[in-house]
């Protein structure tokens, strides 16, 4: 009860309270975000409503994840280590997911940042060690914004779309937010498999052609 007051009364600023409702949600997830998005969609009274709304959620979550940039910049690796073995536990981020957020980052920059805000509780946490390894701020906001609108758009609009409805918003909602994993997963292993079809064999060595010189040859 305690959650839907809180709710409740950020929807009574309009949108700013619904900006701050996504800022709030990078920062304390208390239930997963579908759950609110779903939420929010069920309470948007027209298209263009929807419209202000994805870009109100949009702009509530890259600031929230610049907040999370801002932390790991400033505090280094050796501190948010040491915090994330401490305390994590307590937000749901263990050092082995932690270790493997950072991981992750030995790719693509941008895509991994894209990726990583669509899927659950890592859309939360890659930018902090993202800010740790100091990545290139643009990129890092325009990754960010382009994986949040992926993530947040379809959630807000089942809500839309089960306003009145007998349906469940809830369950839906995880069963949408199973099938975006399930695609992306499928996505991701098709283009691994693709790069290693096509890179050469790793025994596989370039054999030069021998040249012979006039002098070995006269000799």
């Amino acid at each position: 009860m305690e959650t839907s007051s809180a709710i409740v009364t950020f929807l009574n600023f309009g949108l700013v309270g619904i900006g701050c409702l996504a800022v709030v949600e990078k920062f304390v997830p208390l239930f997963p975000s579908y759950v609110l998005l779903m939420l929010l969609g069920l309470t948007v009274s027209d298209g263009a409503m929807l419209a202000v709304t994805i870009m109100a959620t949009t702009v509530g979550s890259v600031v929230g994840a610049i907040g999370w940039y801002g932390i790991g910049r400033a505090l280094g690796s050796q501190r948010i280590e040491g915090l994330v073995t401490r305390y994590g536990k307590y937000v749901f981020l263990r050092p082995t997911l932690y270790a493997r957020l950072a991981n992750a980052y030995r790719g693509n920059h941008f895509w991994v940042t894209l990726i990583g805000q669509t899927l659950p509780t890592v859309r939360i946490y890659l930018a902090l060690p993202a800010g740790v390894l100091g990545l290139e701020p643009r990129a890092f906001v325009a990754a960010t914004t382009i994986g949040t609108v992926i993530w947040n758009m379809p959630f807000l609009s089942l809500g839309y779309a089960l306003r009145g409805s007998s349906h469940d918003p809830v369950s839906i909602g995880f069963w949408v937010a199973a099938v975006l994993i399930a695609v992306e997963v499928t996505i991701i292993l098709g283009f691994r498999f693709y790069k290693r079809s096509i890179a050469p064999p790793c025994g596989t060595r370039s054999r030069a052609i021998p040249t012979h010189t006039p002098a070995e040859e006269a000799a």
